[in-house]
């Protein structure tokens, strides 16, 4: 009897778009819509994509009479988005598979999609953590950190402060992404909220009316733990489908027989208005590692803060 390879269980043309569905299933802040997909252009050739777009009319008003008035334009400024290239491969023996006793396609199919949300969330909390250290950023930060004693803990009061850093437009911010310990932090003031979902169970938790989305790989150094909070639409993403973008592959030779999984994607994931501006030598590869993407100096602030849907609040935790 012939044995099942994964080369027979695997159909690219059937896998690739259906890991590609179920990795975005599986980032939260995508199914919150902070993240959005934008599907009037494809990533194409070349390491960045331009985003123009048009900058608010401006100017005092005039009074109806009969005098002329000068004639206005309106101004165009551009947005940069930097293209990420990532790859991986996995792999099992025949003598491992024997133990399992698991249909390799749904076991695989679920793994490699739930990495490349782990992934895609890694790469956009170092896009966030060096766009909003971006040295014209400070309208979009809210940083307690170094306040003395409980003046610089999370709390209600430090929270709306936060807010406000985008004025009248901080209704704008519908979500937020903490860490478990501020999360906790948060539950022990008794400052979160639960409403139900689709399915009537109290699982959604809200703060001040935000969704919070719980992670851990939240930016925390020492004592210092930063939140970011989120209006619709902050982040686009472009998820290019690739040649071979999940390559299965054969190895007989390799420890009694190995079956091989390549995995690879090609995307944007742009936070709207902080223009990608790479510092000389960056990046050192074909596209920026995470540490590139995480250096405030290669970003730059393009839109009025107000119309940048990101604030980075840093404070302490309750001791």
């Amino acid at each position: 009897m012939a044995a099942t390879k994964l080369t027979d269980v695997i159909v690219p043309e059937v896998f690739d778009p259906y890991v590609i569905e179920r990795t975005s299933e599986k980032i939260a802040l995508w199914q919150s819509g902070v993240i959005q997909p934008v599907g009037e252009f494809t990533i194409g050739k070349g390491k960045t994509v331009e985003l123009p777009f048009f900058q608010d009319l401006s100017g005092a008003d005039n009074v109806w009479g009969n005098s002329n008035i000068t004639l206005n334009k309106i101004d165009t400024a551009q947005d940069t988005a930097v293209v990420l290239t990532r790859e991986n491969a996995f792999g099992s023996t025949d003598i491992a598979k024997a133990f399992i006793g698991e249909d390799p396609m749904t076991a695989i199919a679920d793994l490699v999609a739930g990495y490349w949300a782990r992934r895609y969330q890694t790469a956009l909390i170092n896009t966030l953590n060096g766009a909003m250290s971006a040295s014209d950023m400070t309208g979009n930060v809210h940083d307690i950190s170094g306040l003395s004693g409980v003046a610089s803990d999370i709390d209600g009061e430090a929270f709306v402060d936060a807010t406000q850093k985008l004025g009248d437009r901080a209704d704008d911010l519908t979500d937020m992404a903490v860490h478990s310990a501020t999360l906790a932090a948060l539950r022990k003031q008794d400052l979160i909220d639960f409403i139900p979902d689709s399915e009537g169970k109290l699982t959604i938790r809200t703060f001040q009316g935000r969704r919070v989305h719980n992670d851990d790989s939240m930016p925390v150094s020492s004592t210092v733990y930063t939140t970011y909070l989120f209006g619709q639409g902050a982040v686009n993403l472009v998820d290019e489908m690739v040649d071979n973008a999940n390559e299965p592959y054969r190895h007989p030779d390799q420890l009694g027989g190995t079956d091989a999984l390549y995995t690879r994607r090609k995307f944007v994931m742009h936070p709207r208005g902080i223009r990608w501006t790479p510092a000389s030598g960056v990046p050192s590869g074909t596209t920026p590692s995470n540490a590139e993407l995480a250096g405030g100096g290669n970003w730059d602030r393009v839109y009025e803060p107000q119309n940048i849907k990101i604030v980075s609040f840093k404070h302490t935790l309750p001791a």
